[in-house]
């Protein structure tokens, strides 16, 4: 993997903030983790950025493409893209880091070529390639500890995979395009969405329904569980994102409330627009913050407790795909189908100030 390109800063030092609409900052108000408060991570990519994450150690990025290649960057310094990684024969649609996985820096990729392909980031070799689907592969997911992996595809299963096998293990068969998968907090449940707009609550062991969260009217594109593992974050092409408790003793509902007891926020504001892409949501470190694009060409970020929309990010140039935060900087990443990504910092006080764009 050859050292690439460096990245460009965008704008200038401009917040928008509920209390200050457009005011200027000093650089002495910046939290100085970035070159500039948005850095554009460009020319990596000739296709859409369908996923993005950071390392659990937040030092590189990795991005997913339709131009069938992942791209890994670093997060600090001069922001280079440091490497390619090129395996698969179609789009990489999806990325999961593998926690737990030292030096290596364990990294899934899943494909629609019906493949998911394990990476030691560190050196950019393949370590194996895992095959077992028969239709585009929309998600992979890891345990919290990392023993166990599951994987959501078009053919309508789940697939759950052992770290030395290059084959299932076990599967699930729904009948239908699975969206996406995520492990419970303890690994023992597997929360997975797909077509039939619900999010069903699986048993790892037995591999049954253990029931169904109701909501979303229109696919689910994705699933992320919070830091603390009580709240499962869904995004939808019903241009909602919704906020679920799922502890085993969930308080009851309020008197009155119509809506599955379960669901705690619906989240509005992001167009999914019509090119049905599965926009991924994320969860700030702090459980406090949700993140999710749009078609809109925007990230946006919502204040969870109080359900509100506090900032649409600017600068894509096509729809925004994924968004993830940073494990320990106020930090966010965007993807977007214009092929590049979006650094930015962010300053989430208790008014919701923003670093951004001019």
């Amino acid at each position: 993997m050859a050292d690439k390109r460096k990245s460009p800063p965008l704008g200038g030092e401009m917040v928008l903030s509920k209390r200050t609409r457009n005011a200027l900052i000093s650089r002495e108000d910046r939290t100085r983790s970035l070159a500039s408060p948005v850095m554009a991570l460009t020319e990596a990519h000739t296709a859409d950025v369908l996923d993005v994450q950071f390392a659990p150690d937040g030092q590189t990025i990795a991005a997913a493409s339709a131009d069938h290649t992942i791209s890994l960057w670093e997060t600090f310094g001069e922001h280079r893209n440091i490497g390619q990684l090129a395996g698969h024969k179609a789009a990489v649609t999806c990325l999961a880091w593998v926690p737990g996985s030292g030096a290596e820096r364990l990294l899934l990729s899943g494909s629609a070529d019906s493949t998911i392909v394990l990476w030691n980031s560190a050196t950019g070799e393949r370590v194996r390639r895992l095959r077992g689907h028969r239709g585009i592969v929309n998600s992979v997911a890891c345990t919290r500890a990392g023993g166990r992996w599951a994987s959501a595809s078009d053919d309508g299963r789940v697939l759950f995979w052992a770290p030395d096998s290059r084959y299932p293990v076990a599967s699930i068969e729904l009948g239908y395009p699975v969206t996406c998968v995520e492990f419970s907090d303890d690994g023992t449940q597997l929360f997975v969405g797909g077509v039939d707009n619900a999010i069903h609550v699986m048993d790892c062991a037995t591999a049954s329904r253990q029931s169904s969260l109701l909501g979303h009217t229109d696919t689910v594109a994705s699933l992320s569980l919070s830091p603390a593992g009580t709240h499962l974050l869904s995004s939808a092409l019903d241009n909602t994102v919704r906020v679920w408790d799922v502890r085993p003793f969930a308080p009851p509902p309020a008197p009155g409330v119509k809506t599955h007891p379960r669901l705690v926020r619906t989240l509005t504001g992001m167009p999914s627009g019509f090119e049905h892409l599965l926009l991924k949501a994320a969860w700030s470190p702090d459980g406090e913050w949700a993140g999710c694009g749009g078609a809109d060409h925007t990230a946006n970020l919502w204040n969870v407790e109080k359900g509100t929309l506090v900032f649409k990010l600017p600068g894509h140039r096509g729809t925004c795909t994924a968004i993830d935060f940073h494990p320990h900087e106020p930090i966010f990443v965007s993807a977007s189908t214009d092929g590049t990504l979006l650094l930015s910092e962010w300053d989430a006080d208790e008014t919701g100030a923003l670093s951004s764009l001019p």
